[in-house]
């Protein structure tokens, strides 16, 4: 197998290829109007508009709101939209995936489009949109939108179905996959990329065992035709098929682009990052490299011919999926400019090549690291790692770096119920693990994650100042517990066969005793909320943010059901279930915390980092979000957990959401100074976008809250300076 430092050879042909296929109109970012998914088809989530500067930003106030419903009592949901604006109209989407047309200036309801299947499986889990401009009168502009496993073509202007496209105005993304669409669950919450006539998609597939493939997939934006398919699990005589069993096209699933992608339009080229094969923490089943899974590619966007690519993991097995959008931007190199692609990691680590030829920028090294002990597993000898910039996220957790070492440990669900009596304190529990940094395989002890499973960066991305080359990256400083566990138990031989299948399928995000994690609900008394026949339909089907499972058989989905129902008892069948035959399953996979809450890492908890990508350097790092309720004046800024991207400007600004403790914030870009902030109804746990109308600038952000235990919400929100 070639090694990674040659994936980036690029022949001249595909070269002359690439950089004259396109006839384009939208061949230049446009940062003056927010009419793409994070601000420009690079997205940089910048915006040329000044009118609001670092020296009146303190006078933003509240110019309108707009409450977008589509709450349900008793229901946690989310909104992580970042919202698009074309002319004076912005379009956004609800808790309940409508999605609807507001008078930017006002926040005015113009329409609202309603799917026609209610999504009952990524409840309030839309990213964003796909906009297309027609260049003909009988032809109407059209947004794309997706909801469950449909994408919608809907009118611009008037909000209703384009019926003439797809079935009735909507393609299903199961079909055209290779397999039986029926037993598949594929989603998109991020939206596509849209080149010429094309619309170019990544998606969202399950992590576990029987999960879809990844493939990515341009359709037609008129008809929604499948124009071309880019098989990520590469099959025979495709590039990359040796680097996996040679069957595992036809079972293996994942190596899926759920973060979103960039595009060049002046060279016609897609850039895709993907994520982890599944199952995502036990790859025996999956030896090699497994390209194309955890790389950033580089794709032809006319014919989805592979034009180069990186793999940034080998055979993961710590769900390092690239979690954001890649970054384009202009390189100063020695007073030359360079066309360059930048990518975030969930490790913390920011990658950059020429997005042209592939060549890395900064030089990778492969370093060891340690094999699997787990039966069957083939961990990968080396893994690569840039030179520079340095990681933005601490990289390794030690005794020194524990806040509160003699505090009670949090009992989640990486600590047995057993301990509840008596939890070991944060040094004890971290004594009984390993944590020795990046890439070391998880066991059946328990290994720390470090960035955890959410980063580092994570989906809202970095902001870049296209034309200076400035990256400007929120991260987490947060320490997950990784458990394996023997699938039933060290003898496997008379275990129960729902037990089996639910510790498989259920209990990475349940927790190792089905106690619930976050927001997710704990399953221990399932049967006194939902009839055995809902709980069947939803395992089968999913419900809220989880995604249904429709590649298990009915008598999986039986025993799973007796099993969480406390129901009679089952010999243990994996032998005839294909699917199910899996040595390991997730035993714990959670946040280390105190008792308190608060993470066992010295603060900061959360940071915002402006880095020069011209040379590696950074600029300056602050803490991002406060912990009121910390009272510790070593720490007055504690930093937070974060989810949601950045918004820059021309005129020095910095807009952010993101934290827990449910504010909004304007920095400057210059020093990472605080200029501005202001409490939220809820979480704004989304990317922002600004705008222009008369001459009049706003920022928006999507007020969803629903995440780290806080509530749910359904308003947007826009800010602008007084009359």
């Amino acid at each position: 197998m070639r090694k990674n430092f040659t994936y980036f050879l690029l022949s001249s042909a595909s070269l002359l290829l690439s950089c004259n296929t396109s006839n384009d109109s939208n061949t230049q970012p446009d940062y003056h109007n927010w009419n793409d998914y994070l601000g420009d088809s690079g997205r940089s989530h910048f915006s040329t508009l000044t009118q609001i500067d670092t020296t009146n930003v303190k006078n933003l106030e509240l110019a309108w709101s707009y409450k977008s419903g589509g709450l349900e009592e008793g229901r946690t949901t989310q909104i992580q939209t970042n919202p698009m604006i074309i002319g004076s109209t912005l379009y956004g989407v609800n808790a309940a995936m409508e999605l609807f047309a507001l008078n930017g200036e006002n926040g005015e309801q113009i329409w609202k489009f309603k799917p026609t299947t209610k999504d009952n499986t990524g409840l309030g889990l839309n990213r964003g949109l796909s906009f297309w401009a027609s260049n003909s009168e009988d032809k109407e502009d059209r947004l794309f939108f997706a909801s469950g496993f449909n994408v919608y073509a809907v009118a611009r202007k008037t909000g209703k179905a384009i019926t003439s496209f797809g079935t009735n105005g909507s393609i299903d993304l199961r079909e055209g996959l290779g397999r039986d669409a029926t037993k598949l669950a594929v989603y998109a919450n991020t939206p596509g990329a849209v080149y010429q006539n094309l619309l170019i998609m990544g998606t969202r597939v399950g992590e576990g065992p029987g999960s879809s493939p990844g493939h990515i997939r341009a359709y037609n934006v008129i008809t929604g035709e499948i124009e071309w398919i880019f098989h990520t699990i590469p099959q025979p005589e495709e590039f990359g098929y040796d680097s996996w069993p040679k069957e595992a096209y036809k079972t293996v699933g994942g190596a899926n682009s759920w973060s979103g992608n960039a595009i060049d339009h002046e060279r016609g080229i897609v850039y895709f990052p993907t994520g982890s094969a599944a199952f995502d923490w036990y790859g025996g089943d999956r030896h090699g490299e497994n390209l194309f899974a955890n790389s950033l590619l580089a794709l032809n966007a006319k014919t989805g011919e592979r034009l180069w690519h990186y793999q940034i993991v080998h055979h993961d097995l710590w769900d390092r999926d690239l979690p954001a959008p890649p970054n384009l931007f202009e390189m100063n190199r020695n007073g030359h400019k360079i066309p360059a692609v930048a990518q975030v990691t969930k490790s913390g680590h920011v990658f950059v090549f020429n997005r042209v030829t592939g060549e890395p920028l900064f030089p990778i090294e492969e370093k060891a690291y340690p094999n699997s002990n787990l039966e069957g597993e083939q961990a990968h000898p080396t893994q690569p790692l840039p030179t520079k910039p340095a990681p933005f996220a601490k990289q390794q957790l030690t005794e020194a770096d524990l806040y509160a070492p003699n505090q009670p440990a949090f009992v989640d669900d990486f600590v047995d119920k057993e301990q509840n009596i008596n939890p070991p304190t944060v040094l004890d529990k971290f004594n009984q693990i390993t944590s020795k940094g990046q890439f070391v395989p998880i066991d059946t002890t328990g290994v720390l994650l470090y960035p955890g499973a959410d980063g580092g960066a994570e989906w809202g991305g970095a902001a870049m100042d296209p034309n200076k080359g400035i990256m400007y990256v929120n991260s987490n400083e947060m320490a997950w517990i990784v458990r394996m566990k023997k699938v039933g138990g060290e003898s496997n031989e008379e275990s129960n066969f729902g037990a089996s299948l639910t510790q498989i399928h259920c209990a990475r995000c349940h927790g190792g005793k089905l106690q619930g994690l976050g927001a997710i609900p704990e399953l221990q008394n399932i049967k006194e909320r939902f009839s055995i026949d809902s709980i069947k339909s939803i395992i089968k089907n999913g419900k809220g943010a989880m995604p249904g499972m429709p590649n298990l058989t009915d008598s999986e989905v039986k025993a799973i059901t007796n099993y969480i129902s406390d129901l009679e008892e089952e010999t243990d069948h994996r032998a005839e279930e294909g699917s199910t035959k899996v040595p390991y399953a997730v035993a714990g996979f959670g946040r280390f915390k105190d008792n308190r809450g608060y993470p066992v890492m010295t603060p900061p908890w959360g940071t915002l980092n402006a880095i020069d990508l011209n040379t590696g350097e950074y600029l300056w790092k602050v803490p991002l979000g406060h912990e009121e309720q910390l009272n510790d004046p070593n720490h007055p800024v504690s930093g937070l957990e974060n989810y949601g991207g950045p918004v820059v400007t021309a005129s020095d600004l910095l807009f952010i959401a993101a934290t827990k403790d449910e504010k909004f914030r304007a920095y400057n870009m210059k020093n990472g100074s605080l200029l501005w902030q202001t409490e939220l109804p809820t979480g704004g746990y989304a990317t922002p976008a600004t705008y222009s109308i008369g001459g009049k600038q706003f920022i928006v952000i999507a007020c969803g809250g629903g995440k780290m235990g806080t509530a749910s919400g359904d308003e947007y929100r826009a800010y602008a300076l007084p009359d």
